[in-house]
């Protein structure tokens, strides 16, 4: 046999291999995705044997290739290729697909799996995570490389489906990713031309390839998906072009292999079936057992991608060394921007505002960027065609554009969905924290997102002005009312509704704080008095998520609890019920979260069982209110659409004045 037909039997051998693997465990776990992976398996395996750069010995080295698995359905492909190469995954744990507390979960989760670069299974997430990652590695290459050390040199791939591509999120990213011109992003796509329906053909008829070419993207076809040495050869023409991300439309059938499946949906979604399995196994003279077979020529062959990747980041971490020494002062801002390390003195950077003074929490927001800007040189980000009103430009800094990719402010257009998804895929990236801004009743277009913020660990900071009915005359379109409690309700997340310039320093630093929780500011368009002007001892409060605003001069007959703008109505209800000898307790509420966080002992002493006439005040719906006031409590908020006006007359319309508020306690108390 020639060397030329013994690579190709090796090479056919881990194709299949990686194909069986796959079928196997969806058959053990009687649950999942084979189709995929045994289509897909030629494209996995000519980008991970041939190109891309990982060391399983150090599974996060900085300049290692990104691959992300965007069609997450398929994640027994990975699971596959991570058990082949030498990652912590053994054939147990791909035996263990989809139980309970295995490696091998039904979809890519970056936070369980060693090796998983993204959380996938949303289609379309996974494609923008990876645009988020090639700017990321732009911005970096920009700011950190100098002649002869390209410290920051790497590519990323994706595999994605029709399934993502039919996704609307796709569209914003990719159309985002041409204009950027990032040249070291390649995507395979899977194109089977099936979904769980059936064809493609029933809803998904357009030119993929013209929509991608017309978005700034070089296209390149292979017409067969089995044929792994074109698919190679056109990853080499997709590397050799440097100003435009490329999109490889692979032509695959998905459930190749399989006589009566292959091709079809039933391949989709569902284990084949003992039967079928037998049949594909025949036709890919593949042995019928053991089930989870990898030859050992195979373990070898595949475990080279380990060897190089080794390589690679020995000679990466020679060149860092090198780098040190000759550039002593960016060597500390390497270590700096990725160990995202916050300055001691981040309180003192604040910026300070005035007793009395009135301000929007949204300008109060923009001060505090401004302020850390220097100390913070990893914190980047931008808004979603907003950033006038959402005040998330930096002044004095550039945009990042193709052209100057050492650009800290953002323009993402108006792009919410792939905006915070792809903020998550520059935080996942490394070297980097982001933020981003949009208004409140926009979060909506974005939440998928901000879920897998949340779910991934991920410290990505949400900027969500115009949070009310204070938004004024554009009315209910884009007045958020449902928000604030559709927000709280995402776990290991952070909603932050602060009463002023000092609360909101305070959420941003708490924000920055919580690297592995995603952190919502929700910010007024109007102008918020400064209540307390000590940012120090406000931080303090905040917190604790919940603290005491204002007490009366003798004990509590009732508490006033509020958020946001509201707050300042509650102050100046407890005043005129003060006059009147009512006893009112205002508490500031501005995260739940944290508030929930706090032991028994504190939680009392803030809102004491002792005092059941309780009244919440916020502009929203009413619902989750329930739990601090009680059975016997009342809640002032919106629980219909809000209505076009001047915010003033909005706030009387729907009863935010503090005379209501005032009555509303007194009939609490009877």
């Amino acid at each position: 046999m020639s060397i030329e037909n013994v690579a190709t039997s090796v090479a056919l051998q881990s194709i299949n291999t990686i194909r069986f693997l796959a079928v196997d465990a969806v058959q053990k776990a009687n649950s999942g995705h084979p189709g995929m992976p045994m289509g897909a398996a030629p494209m996995a395996y000519a980008t991970w044997q041939n190109h891309l750069n990982l060391d399983p010995k150090a599974p996060d080295w900085p300049n290692r290739d990104r691959f992300v698995l965007s069609a997450g359905h398929g994640s027994m492909l990975i699971y596959s290729l991570l058990h082949l190469t030498g990652f912590d995954l053994t054939l147990d744990d791909l035996k263990d697909f989809r139980q309970i507390g295995s490696k091998t979960p039904g979809h890519p989760e970056n936070f369980h799996t060693t090796g998983i670069e993204t959380t996938t299974g949303p289609l379309g997430q996974g494609f923008a995570n990876g645009v988020g990652m090639a700017i990321a590695e732009a911005m970096l290459a920009a700011q950190f490389n100098r002649p002869g050390f390209d410290v920051v040199d790497h590519y990323t791939f994706a595999i994605a489906g029709d399934g993502d591509l039919m996704e609307g999120i796709s569209h914003e990213a990719g159309s985002l990713a041409g204009h950027l011109k990032l040249g070291k992003l390649i995507y395979l796509y899977d194109d089977n031309e099936i979904t769980i329906d059936g064809s493609t053909s029933l809803a998904f008829t357009e030119d993929v390839t013209g929509r991608f070419e017309a978005y700034g993207w070089q296209v390149l076809s292979v017409e067969d998906g089995n044929d792994h040495a074109a698919i190679d050869a056109a990853i080499r023409e997709a590397k050799a072009e440097t100003n435009r991300p490329t999109l490889i439309r692979v032509h695959s059938t998905i459930g190749y292999g399989s006589p009566n499946k292959a091709g079809t949906s039933s391949s989709h979604g569902s284990p084949l079936g003992a039967d079928e399995i037998s049949l594909t196994k025949d036709a890919l003279g593949w042995p019928h057992e053991p089930t989870f077979l990898v030859p050992d020529v195979v373990r070898v062959h595949m475990g080279s991608i380990a060897t190089r990747g080794e390589a690679a980041r020995k000679e990466w971490e020679a060149l860092m060394s090198r780098y040190a020494e000759a550039h002593p002062e960016l060597a500390k801002q390497w270590i700096q921007w990725h160990s995202k390390t916050l300055p001691e003195n981040l309180v003192d950077l604040l910026p300070q505002f005035e007793a009395g003074s009135k301000l929007a929490t949204r300008a109060a927001s923009g001060k505090v960027l401004g302020a850390l800007d220097d100390a913070l040189p990893f914190l980047v980000g931008g808004s979603a065609d907003l950033a006038g009103s959402n005040l998330t430009a930096i002044k004095g800094r550039i945009g990042f554009q193709a052209d100057t990719p050492q650009g800290r402010n953002f323009f993402f257009g108006v792009r919410e969905h792939a905006m915070a998804s792809i903020c998550n895929g520059m935080n996942l990236h490394g070297g980097l924290r982001t933020f981003n801004g949009t208004f409140l009743v926009f979060s909506d277009y974005m939440r998928p997102a901000i879920r897998l913020s949340a779910l991934m660990e991920q410290g990505v900071i949400y900027v969500l002005t115009h949070d009310s009915i204070g938004l004024g005359e554009d009315g209910p379109t884009h007045q958020p009312v449902e928000h604030f409690m559709a927000l709280r309700a995402i776990p290991n997340s952070l909603f932050f509704r602060p009463c002023d310039g000092p609360e909101t320093a305070a959420a941003w630093v708490l924000a920055l704080e919580h690297d592995s929780t995603p952190s919502m500011l929700a910010l007024s368009r109007q102008g918020l008095p400064t209540i307390n002007p000590d940012t120090a001892a406000v931080l303090d409060r905040v917190r604790k998520g919940a603290y005491v605003i204002k007490e009366p001069k003798g004990a509590p007959d009732a508490l006033i609890m509020a958020t946001g703008s509201e707050v300042e109505l509650a102050i100046k209800a407890a005043d005129i019920l003060e006059s009147e000898g009512v006893h009112a307790r205002v508490v500031s509420m501005p995260s739940w979260e944290l508030f929930e966080s706090q032991n028994a002992d504190y939680k009392e002493s803030v809102l004491p069982s002792s005092v059941h006439a309780r009244v919440s005040v916020e502009a929203g719906i009413t619902m989750g209110w329930e739990r601090y006031v009680g059975l016997k409590g009342r809640s002032i908020g919106i629980n219909t659409f809000g209505a076009s006006g001047p915010a003033s007359e909005l706030f009387e319309h729907f009863g935010f004045t503090p005379e209501h508020v005032a009555q509303t306690v007194r009939e609490t108390i009877g």
